[in-house]
């Protein structure tokens, strides 16, 4: 157990990832089951959100994964309540403000050095030589620190 009174599930989180699994299932799927998900049903559920978006390159996978685990955790189900959607909208902006002041950016492409749109859907092929050239086990392990410090030990 670390200072927090868990232990660290960021390396489960890039072991995931060098699954084959893609940023965004490493993140969510590690840390789901905290908020009421099973493993199964978060990996569906992410899947998705991988590569930047349906491997747009849009907003980081990882990143879209914080929000999401901050929604299990914080969201609001009332369309009335204001002020809980306000909270959760800050809730992701810090959590976003904190990852950005480590990379500089959530965007997937800005984060990868790719100019231009993506041109195909297909996702890359996993070598050794894919993890080694990649930022995205780093990524990953901040992300899930992120998600450790902001939800899991707030109360």
């Amino acid at each position: 157990m670390g200072e927090t009174g868990f232990e660290s599930r960021a390396q489960r989180a890039v072991e995931t990832f060098k699954e084959g699994y893609n940023c965004a299932q490493a993140v969510f799927a590690t840390y789901a089951d905290c908020f009421g998900m099973d493993r199964e049903t978060a990996l569906k559920m992410s899947s998705a959100m991988g590569a930047g978006i349906g491997r747009m390159r849009e907003v980081c996978g990882a990143v879209s994964s914080m929000a999401m685990l901050a929604g299990l955790k914080e969201g609001n189900a009332d369309p009335q309540d204001e002020a809980a959607k306000a909270h959760i909208y800050t809730r992701v902006r810090q959590m976003s403000a904190r990852f950005k002041e480590e990379y500089g950016t959530i965007i997937c492409k800005e984060l990868l050095g790719i100019d231009g749109a993506e041109e195909s859907a297909k996702p890359s092929i996993r070598t050794p030589e894919f993890y080694e050239t990649r930022p995205c086990a780093k990524i990953i392990a901040c992300a899930a620190k992120i998600i450790e410090e902001e939800l899991l030990c707030k109360p």
